[in-house]
């Protein structure tokens, strides 16, 4: 189908569609999942509180490539990729073909399989510093590993963070979604500022059992901060941890400790390793790592899970082979500087795609009014070009050079639009459904430490 020709069909397309699709069936599922399950979902990136209600399909079906299929069968240009794990794209061959061929010699054993050892032996000879390696299911379970090595190797218990670490009651007690975590707990976990080594400097004292932080969101680290990190926690006998659920193997092969050239002393991954399969992975040194032997308790039924291992060595291949990062480099920053470049002829100097080429942001700067109201304009034209779209550019290998010409045409029709509506100042009225909604309502400056002299003991 022709980019940006009128849709003809009852689904709408990837094309410039003349109406809203129709979600019959997804307004259903949502029906039915009232009062069955909480919040409507297992994942809170994908419940229908992050889509504009009433334009936004809520339920997918499947998926090829950088496409997905809702159950209505309207079809999308897909940005969000299963809110990350997507790396090389849905219903990728080498990967199915690996899952398909452990599939039928089992997935979980009464011992040990051969694919804990292979995988692990792969991701030692990729990951700067990862000299012992284990396996878990969620990003979660690798943070809060991390986080009891780390009180563990130190004798210590307060953590320092910076980003989003996960649900666990070590880190979720600094945001406004901490009922049901004891004070005690809420009393040991604290922020700090990204890119400002004083903030963290004052925060550090002898009894801080680990700095926990994503090396990179959206801003890029300044010269010598992430160094600068390093040197801190080294100096104060703090260890450093990097959660890297977003960085590895997209930003390099090996993370952004490959990437920045800084080494950590534990780092937690997910996300794009497996291609989609649940797995997580925690390394980092092997004084620390360990521990794991005897000292702390770290093991799961399914670590061993033989159809993720097998995904998570397929993709990791195809990831090298293929030199996918670099690959997700060259159309990130043609998209993003596709995006700039039309902002910029139209003097939208209070929007721009900023982050990661493998995985960007389109940002609004507070003088172009409320951005969750902005987001919600944005992403509700998109739809009606069949892209689908959550506020980022999660790039994978299935996005082609086309894909993102498309949609830079589908945004200089949209931004013209946007900025009418901001200068008339009915951005509200200009929404077709409910905008989307935050999810924390404090997301930065909370639970700040106190500087060492009001806390020592």
């Amino acid at each position: 189908m022709n980019p940006l020709t009128e849709g003809a069909s009852m689904t709408n397309g990837v094309c410039r569609n003349e109406t809203d699709p129709v979600i019959r069936m997804s307004e259903e599922l949502f029906r039915r999942s009232q009062g069955l399950i909480p919040a409507s979902t297992q994942t809170l990136a994908k419940g229908p509180g992050q889509y504009v209600r009433g334009v936004a399909p809520k339920y997918l079906e499947r998926g090829k490539g950088a496409r997905v299929w809702d159950v209505d069968g309207n079809e999308y240009l897909d940005y969000q990729m299963g809110i990350g794990p997507i790396s090389l794209g849905y219903a990728y061959a080498a990967v199915d073909a690996a899952i398909s061929a452990q599939l039928r010699d089992g997935i979980t054993f009464s011992m040990m399989h051969p694919l804990e050892v292979e995988l692990a032996e792969l991701i030692r000879q990729i990951v700067p510093g990862a000299a012992m390696v284990r396996f878990s299911k969620t990003g979660a379970d690798a943070t809060s590993a991390a986080i009891r090595l780390a009180r563990a190797f130190t004798g210590r218990r307060k953590v320092l963070c910076c980003g989003y670490h996960g649900w666990h009651d070590w880190y979720i007690a600094v945001t406004d979604r901490a009922r049901g975590i004891p004070e005690e707990t809420r009393d040991l976990t604290f922020t700090f500022t990204y890119n400002d080594l004083s903030s963290l400097e004052e925060s550090l004292d002898d009894d801080v059992a680990a700095v926990i932080m994503e090396p990179m969101v959206f801003e890029f680290p300044t010269e010598g901060y992430l160094a600068g990190v390093r040197d801190l926690c080294r100096e104060n006998g703090t260890l450093l941890i990097f959660d890297e659920m977003w960085t590895g193997f997209r930003v390099s092969l090996g993370g952004a400790q490959e990437h920045f050239g800084v080494t950590a002393d534990l780092a937690c991954f997910s996300k794009a390793v497996a291609n989609g399969m649940p797995l997580s992975i925690l390394t980092g040194r092997a004084d620390v790592m360990q521990l794991c032997e005897r000292d702390i308790f770290f093991f799961t039924t399914f670590g061993g899970e033989a159809l993720s291992l097998a995904a998570a060595k397929a993709t990791i291949n195809e990831l090298r082979d293929q030199e996918v990062p670099a690959y997700l480099d060259n159309i990130g920053v043609m998209l993003m500087d596709g995006f700039n470049s039309l902002a910029g002829s139209l003097g939208m100097n209070y929007v721009r795609c900023a982050g990661m080429p493998c995985r960007s942001i389109i940002q609004f700067l507070p003088a172009a009014g409320d951005s969750l109201l902005l987001k919600s304009f944005v992403q509700q034209e998109l739809i009606r070009f069949g892209i689908l779209w959550g506020g980022f550019h999660n790039l994978s290998f299935a996005h082609q050079p086309e894909d993102i010409t498309y949609t830079l045409k589908a945004y200089a029709r949209i931004l013209p639009m946007l900025r009418k509506a901001i200068e008339n100042g009915n951005i509200r009225q200009q929404l077709r459904g409910e905008p989307v909604e935050p999810v924390f309502r404090r997301t930065s400056n909370f639970n700040l430490k106190p500087v060492p002299s009001e806390i020592s003991r």
